[in-house]
C-alpha cells in the first residue's frame, strides 16, 4: 500500500486545499487540484511498470531509450472520478480507458449498512493487463470491490491498481478482505475512519459535489 502523503511533496498543498473550506467551494481549483494529484499518482504507479529499451534518432545521432512496455487499462468510477482519472489520462496518454456509473443507495437514513447499485459500464478487454482503477474516494470500499467483479465479464487483468485520493481504514479493509485477485492500494491520504452515515472523517465532503455542483 503506498500513501502519498507519508512524505512531504508539493502533493500534500494540494491535498491542504482541496479539503479546506475556504478554497475547496471554487470548483475549478478543486477540479484542478485533483488533476494534479491524478498527475503525481500516475507517475508514483508509472515506476512499477516495466520499460524496453529502444533506439530512436534524435537530430544528432541515434540513441537508446527507454518506453513503457505495455500502457495500462485506465477505469473511471462515477463522475467524481473524472477530474482525478483526467491527470491519469494526461501521464498515461496511450491508455485504453472505461467508465463505470455507480451510486451508493441512501434512501433509508436508519441503514446499518451501504448498498452500491451500477447503472452503466463500459470498458475494453482488461485480459491479462494492468488495471488502474480511479476513483478519489475510498470509503466503505464496496463500490470498488462490486466494480473488480463486474470488470472480470471483460478478461482477468494481471493486476489492479486501486488509485484513490482519501481513502478511510474501514475501506482499506474491506477491500484487503473481499479481492482474490493481485491488487496494489494507491491512496493520498489515508484518514481517521468512517461517521455514522459511512463518510471519511475528516475527509472533504462529497468530491462529485465540490467539482460539478450538488446533485438533486
Amino acid at each position: 500500500m503506498f500513501i502519498l502523503n507519508s512524505n512531504d511533496s508539493i502533493a500534500n498543498q494540494f491535498l491542504a486545499d482541496i479539503r479546506d473550506i475556504d478554497i475547496q467551494n471554487d470548483r475549478l481549483t478543486f477540479r484542478k487540484n485533483l488533476e494534479r494529484l491524478g498527475e503525481i499518482m500516475a507517475y508514483e504507479i508509472s515506476k512499477t511498470m516495466k520499460y524496453q529499451s529502444i533506439e530512436i534518432k534524435t537530430p544528432l545521432k541515434k540513441t537508446k531509450v527507454k518506453r513503457l512496455s505495455n500502457s495500462p487499462v485506465l477505469i473511471s468510477v462515477l463522475r467524481a472520478a473524472l477530474p482525478f482519472y483526467q491527470g491519469f489520462i494526461n501521464y498515461f496518454d496511450k491508455a485504453d480507458s472505461g467508465f463505470v456509473g455507480a451510486y451508493r443507495k441512501e434512501e433509508n437514513p436508519d441503514q446499518k449498512e451501504i448498498e452500491v447499485d451500477f447503472l452503466y459500464q463500459a470498458a475494453p478487454n482488461i485480459e491479462g493487463k494492468e488495471v488502474i482503477l480511479i476513483d478519489p474516494m475510498l470509503a466503505t470500499g464496496k463500490s470498488f470491490v462490486k466494480t473488480v467483479q463486474n470488470l472480470l465479464a471483460n478478461g482477468r487483468p494481471k493486476l489492479i491498481h486501486i488509485a484513490c485520493v482519501i481513502a478511510s481504514p474501514e475501506g482499506v479493509s474491506y477491500i484487503q478482505n473481499n479481492l482474490d485477485i493481485p491488487f496494489k492500494l494507491w491512496i493520498g491520504a489515508l484518514d481517521e475512519n468512517l461517521n455514522e452515515k459511512f463518510y471519511i472523517v475528516p475527509g472533504l465532503g462529497d468530491a462529485g459535489d465540490l467539482s460539478f455542483g450538488n446533485k438533486l
